[in-house]
């Protein structure tokens, strides 16, 4: 993973950074990412998914939604955690999920 590709002292849009598709599994809907790269040991990217559900089993990470609106669904824990503009949410790894979002959802995430 590359050093992030920010110079100190300036800005980086995180609401406007380009990102790439990424297949998300079937029958998920749309979704992008961007890896803008590390900072110490710790990766830092861009992570954005279209209205509509998808599974996964997650890694460790530590985001922050950036705009959008969801439900992470706990698969295993049989609880869910309702997501918005300003969340800060820890996911552990081999947690399994289900993604419903109801509004484009834009999230930075911090994995280590």
């Amino acid at each position: 993973m590359p050093h992030l590709d920010l110079d100190p002292d300036s800005v980086l849009s995180l609401h406007t950074v380009a990102l790439d598709a990424i297949d998300a599994g079937a029958g998920a809907p749309p979704t992008w990412l961007r890896e803008l790269g590390s900072f110490g040991s710790v990766e830092i990217g861009v992570w954005e998914m279209e209205p509509g559900v998808a599974t996964d089993t997650e890694a460790d990470e530590l985001f922050v939604v950036l705009a959008g609106a969801g439900r992470i669904d706990l698969l295993d824990a049989d609880r869910s955690l309702e997501i918005a503009p300003g969340d800060l949410v820890r996911l552990a790894a081999g947690t399994r999920t289900r993604w419903t979002v109801t509004a484009t959802l834009r999230k930075l995430y911090l994995a280590p």
